[in-house]
């Protein structure tokens, strides 16, 4: 999968601004935009072992949006 398009990742950017239980501190939006960007790539670049680290037989069953949809609750459960 592709990095985000560039309207994409400012619509991210602008959702995470807006939510109000986000504490943003003195980081300016340049700085939020630019981890929206780090963190997509990052995410584009290693998709790969992100799904290495599904076991078997889930890797080979569940698609790729639902390994996705996996990956967000388990963040959401860890960070949120």
């Amino acid at each position: 999968m592709a990095v985000l398009s560039d309207a994409d990742r400012a619509l991210v950017n602008g959702s995470y601004m807006r939510d109000e239980t986000s504490q943003h501190g003195t980081v300016t939006k340049a700085d939020l935009r630019a981890a929206v960007n780090a963190l997509d790539d990052w995410f584009d670049t290693n998709a790969g072992l992100i799904n290495l680290a599904i076991p078997q037989p889930a890797r080979g069953v569940l698609t790729v949006a639902q390994k996705a949809r996996l990956v967000r609750y388990v963040i959401a459960k860890r960070y949120g």
